[in-house]
This record gives C-alpha cells, sequence and structure tokens, in this order.
C-alpha cells in the first residue's frame, strides 16, 4: 500500500485465467513495457492471451512494467518482476514476449529483463534463460532493439505463436538444450526473425546490407490471418482492477485499411484488407457485453465507417443494447463517408464527443498526403453531425509532412475558425439556441515510419516543429470556443532515430536505460539533453538517422517482407511530389504487392 496504484501489480481479475505450474508446459509470459492500464487497453494482449491459453499443453501469464515507486521498492526489497497469475519470476518461464506497439517503450523492454533478472543480450543468455520474442507493429524494424531478442514476430501472431510454441514443446519433450539449434529451427518458421543470424555491414558510417548466417532466410515474410472469422477472439477478455486508457469492450470488425495514407504505417503494415462478418462480430459483441459488464463497446479498426457491413452491425448490436445503459463507441470514422444515420443510431444509446483526422488543413498537403477528402467533405459532414445535435468535435492534424509550408500551417486555424462559423450558422438555420460548441485542434509531429512512400524523407528539426507549433498557438490563443493541444517536440524528435534506426543504436539503449531512462513515452520523464548526449559519446548524431535516404539506398529493415513492395512505395512518394490522389483499394488496384496473400479484399 505504499505504492500508487497497488491494483496494478495484484491480479485476480475477473475472466483471468490460472493453470497448474506444470514442467511439461510451454508457459509463457506476455510482458507489455508500460504500465498495467496501457498494457491492459491492449487489444492484441487480450486475443493473444486467449490464444496461448488454448492448448492444453501451453499457459500465458501476464506482466507489466512497474511505475518507479514499486520499481524502487521491488529493488530495496529484492523482489523479482512476477507475473500476475501465479506470481512466478519472469525468468522462470521458457517464453518471455514482449508486445511493442510503439518505440518509445525500448527502455522499459530492458526494465522488465532487469527486474526479471534475465541478461539484457541475447549472447549472453544460457540454456536456463527464457526465449525472449517480441511482436507488434514495431518489429516492422526492431534493429534499434535487435540485439536484446533472441526473436521476433512479423506481422500477426494468432497462427505464429502457437507454431513457435510447438517447436518450443518438441525441444522440451525431447530434452534437447541447445539453444543456438533451437533458434535456428525457429528462424525456419515463417514470420520468425531471429537478429543473431543476420550480421549488419556498414561502410563510412552507412548501413550497407545484411550478411544471413547458418542457413537464415535472406527475407523474413510477415504473416497474416487470411480468415478473421475462424480464429480465436477473446469474448472473455480479463476486465481490468483499475480504470484503465481505453476503459471500454472492444470489437476488431477488419484488419487493413483501404485508403493507402501516405504517411500512416499500419495502413501498409496490415494490409490486405480482410473483414469479419457481420453475422461474427454480432455474436461477439453481445457475448463481450455480457462476460465483462461493460457499458460501452468501441468498434476497432483503421477506418471503421469503410466496414462493408456496418449498417448490418450496428442494427443488430443497437437491437440488443436497447434499455440496457450500453453504447456504442464509433472511432477512427472518415470524414467523406460519415452519414447522419450512422450517428443517429449510435445517439439512441448515448452521443459521445466526435473525432475526425483531416490530418492536413490545405487541400494541396492532403493530396500530397493521399487523405482523399476536400473541404466540401469535412463541412458537409460536419454540419450533418451539428444538424444531429453533436457540439463536440476533435480534430487531429501533423505538423511536418513533406512539402509543408507556414501556409498549411495556418490552414488549420483557418478550417477550424470555419468549423466554428459553421457550428453556428447550423444553430441559426435550426432556429435553435447554440450551446457552447467545444472544437478541439490536436497536432503530432510526422514522423517518417519504415514501409511508408515517405520512409525516405527528412523529419523536421526540433527548431521548425516549435516554430510551426507556435504560429498556430499564436492563431487559436484568442479563440474560446477552439482548444489547442499538440504533442511533445522533443519525444518526437527521439522516436524519429528509433523509427528509422540500427543496431548501433542498442548500446546506446542500454546505456541510456542504465543512466535512469525509463517511461520515455511519459513526458515527465523523457531526458532529451541527456539522451543527446549520450547519442554523441557513442559516435552518432541525430541526422544519421532523421535527415533521410536515397531511395536507392539500403534500409536496416529490407530484411523484412510486409508485402508492400518497394517499388510500389517510390510510385507513391513520386505520385506525393505530383500531388496525385491514389485510388483506395475497392476503387482500383494500386498493385501495392499485397495480393501476394490472396486474402480478403485482394482474392
Amino acid at each position: 500500500m505504499s505504492v500508487e496504484s497497488p491494483g496494478r501489480y495484484v491480479g485476480g481479475e475477473k475472466n483471468q485465467i490460472i493453470k497448474p505450474i506444470d514442467d511439461k508446459m510451454v508457459r509463457t509470459v506476455f510482458c507489455f513495457p508500460d504500465i498495467y492500464e496501457i498494457g491492459m487497453s491492449n487489444l492484441a494482449l487480450q486475443i493473444l492471451y486467449k490464444v496461448l491459453n488454448g492448448p492444453e499443453w501451453s499457459s500465458c501469464e501476464r506482466a507489466f512494467s512497474p511505475w518507479p515507486d514499486m520499481d524502487k521498492k521491488m529493488r530495496e526489497n529484492d523482489i523479482p518482476l512476477y507475473s500476475l497469475e501465479t506470481r512466478s519470476p519472469v525468468n522462470e518461464f521458457d517464453v518471455v514476449a514482449f508486445s511493442l506497439g510503439y518505440e518509445m517503450c525500448f527502455t522499459n523492454v530492458l526494465q522488465i529483463l532487469d527486474l526479471g533478472r534475465i541478461p539484457f543480450y541475447s549472447k549472453d543468455r544460457t540454456e536456463d534463460d527464457p526465449i525472449v520474442v517480441a511482436g507488434g507493429p514495431v518489429t516492422c524494424n526492431l534493429e534499434p532493439m535487435a540485439d536484446f531478442f533472441d526473436a521476433a514476430f512479423i506481422g500477426e501472431g494468432e497462427e505464429v505463436d502457437l507454431e513457435f510454441t510447438a517447436l518450443i514443446k518438441k525441444y522440451k519433450d525431447e530434452g534437447k538444450k541447445d539453444r543456438k539449434a533451437l533458434l535456428r529451427e525457429l528462424s525456419k518458421i515463417e514470420g520468425v526473425y531471429v537478429p543473431s543470424l543476420y550480421t549488419p555491414e556498414y561502410v563510412n558510417g552507412k548501413f550497407k546490407g545484411f550478411k544471413a548466417e547458418d542457413g537464415a532466410p535472406l527475407t523474413v515474410k510477415k504473416r497474416i490471418i487470411k480468415d478473421l472469422d475462424s480464429v480465436e477472439y477473446p469474448v472473455k477478455p480479463v476486465v481490468p482492477n483499475n480504470n484503465v486508457v481505453h476503459d471500454r469492450a472492444y470489437l476488431e470488425l477488419f484488419r487493413g485499411c483501404i485508403r493507402g495514407c501516405r504517411f500512416c504505417q499500419a495502413g501498409y503494415l496490415y494490409r490486405p484488407v480482410r473483414e469479419k462478418s457481420a453475422k461474427t462480430l454480432c455474436e461477439q459483441g453481445i457475448k463481450i457485453m455480457r462476460n465483462t459488464g461493460y457499458d460501452d463497446l468501441g468498434l476497432l479498426s483503421l477506418s471503421t465507417s469503410d466496414y462493408t457491413g456496418l449498417p448490418e452491425l450496428t442494427d443488430g448490436l443497437l437491437k440488443d443494447f436497447e434499455d440496457k445503459h450500453e453504447s456504442l463507441s464509433l472511432p477512427s470514422l472518415r470524414i467523406d463517408n460519415f452519414a447522419l444515420e450512422l450517428m443517429e443510431k449510435a445517439s439512441k444509446t448515448r452521443k459521445t464527443g466526435l473525432t475526425f483526422a483531416p490530418e492536413a488543413g490545405t487541400q494541396r498537403l492532403r493530396d500530397v498526403i493521399n487523405k482523399g477528402i476536400n473541404e466540401e467533405d469535412i463541412m458537409s459532414s460536419l454540419k450533418l453531425a451539428f444538424e444531429g445535435g453533436w457540439t463536440t468535435v476533435k480534430l487531429y492534424f501533423m505538423l511536418g509532412l513533406p512539402t509543408e509550408t507556414m501556409e498549411d500551417v495556418e490552414g488549420i486555424a483557418d478550417l477550424a475558425l470555419k468549423i466554428e462559423k459553421l457550428y453556428f450558422d447550423t444553430m441559426r438555420e435550426l432556429g435553435s439556441k447554440p450551446r457552447k460548441p467545444e472544437i478541439t485542434v490536436s497536432t503530432s509531429m510526422f514522423i517518417p515510419k519504415p514501409f511508408t512512400p515517405f520512409q525516405w524523407e527528412d523529419q523536421n528539426t526540433k527548431e521548425e516543429f516549435l516554430e510551426k507549433q507556435s504560429r498556430l498557438r499564436d492563431l487559436l490563443r484568442k479563440h474560446r470556443n477552439i482548444r489547442y493541444i499538440w504533442h511533445d517536440v522533443e519525444t518526437s524528435c527521439w522516436e524519429g532515430i528509433y523509427a528509422r534506426g540500427d543496431r548501433r543504436l542498442c548500446p546506446v539503449i542500454l546505456e541510456g536505460y542504465k543512466a535512469g531512462s525509463i517511461f520515455d513515452a511519459w513526458d515527465q520523464f523523457f531526458d532529451y539533453g541527456k539522451w543527446s548526449d549520450i547519442l554523441e559519446k557513442h559516435g552518432l548524431k541525430w541526422e544519421d538517422y532523421t535527415r533521410g535516404w536515397s531511395p536507392d539506398d539500403p534500409l536496416p529493415w529490407d530484411l523484412i517482407d510486409v508485402g508492400v513492395t518497394k517499388a510500389f512505395l517510390k510510385r507513391e512518394r513520386d505520385n506525393a511530389y505530383n500531388e496525385k490522389i491514389t485510388p483506395n483499394c475497392r476503387e482500383k488496384c494500386s498493385g501495392c504487392g499485397a495480393v501476394c496473400y490472396k486474402a480478403g479484399i485482394c482474392p
């Protein structure tokens, strides 16, 4: 009781799964490198927890990064990091599995290894240590952390996780103790990347490629689930003890995105688009609400209104929700196909705020990023929303996009003011006494990410980002109905290094951790100056990773195959500079390469 929020560390939640400790089983501890409230909002954790607890020979438990107060207490009292289900130290498991959803959690991975009494470097682990693996979108470029992981899953994990643990089970049953031989065997599973089997080569301080060893594949191909209806989905998810960040039940509609926004890594990593049937979703949604006690169900996808069965799904769910004080949350809506009918369906239960993402303030820049909407789409859709009774709107934008000028930045303020005027004009037309609208403008920093058409681009400097933030703040300061919030610039600058980094960053990250850096995703803990000094000490500069590449340069993530070809990304980059829109996948196939999976929208 001497630490903040002790409920993070006790387990015992509704729907948790506890299996007996048995040396014949393959025991996995799923580690989330952030606090409990963040990790328990992660759908991948809930899905894979269910999957890995499915076979009788496999068990899965959970562990999270302790907050600094608990970290201190554990070290003072010589308490190793333990799982919530059986209180087992994490180094007693066969597999220690991390979900990497964002790069700024890297030092928290090292915190978990350290508290779990597991050697940091893969090369230093013995036959008695667990196999340390990573999954999640960040594994598409794991190189800044590659030396710390024995293996990584590329793509979706429902099938590959069980294949991986089945091979470990085979080794255990046969009494084998050759860790290197096991890693070589694991590398033969499609979608499994074993970093120790690849040696990076550098010439004059620039990455030039990898040398594969011990018969390792020259490329590691992403795994996907072709039929989402056929795989496990947690209809009895673990219900957290605490109020978590996204405190609701979730229903995953589909994976992938038809749109092709050129800055969006997820839109390329999760291709091709594969939908669940509305029938399956209705059944799952109703079961989840009954099994958890939540009163809010979120429909989860990269672009919810692009789900083709949305009318049937919402009708089925809302019919069941009537008179039960249950509601639907509809995030990730596209402005161009947002309908009053859909808003009215959701408002039968409870109105919540609306969130839209124009991303850029001018039409020119929206065309550069392939957003595929114009100002008329934005204004007509918001007019429908205001007519339907909505007064709270949040607008997401990015600063620092390729080709952005200060005129584009000022366009964000212009658009917000037009939306404010639209609200009051609409209220006058309806003859209604207007309530005060709540319009929030939120800006994040553009960070070039692997496997996007902008993966070669320069990132704005700290000074450029701050100048743009300041200009926007000045333009919006006097408008009481408009609130401006922004993401921390220094964190974004450092994330840009991680996003396109290589293995030379491994010792940098370890030294940063040993110097006290954890929870870098939290602004109050991140120390940009300290990190810059450590980077310089290792003979590296911010510019080495953020000032861009030529499209012909080898990239640290070239050995990963996500199905989207580099040739396609280059074409999209050219289209961006020509301000040319690429049609969405349902309008016309643009030949991105995802057809190789012969699934979903790409049969």
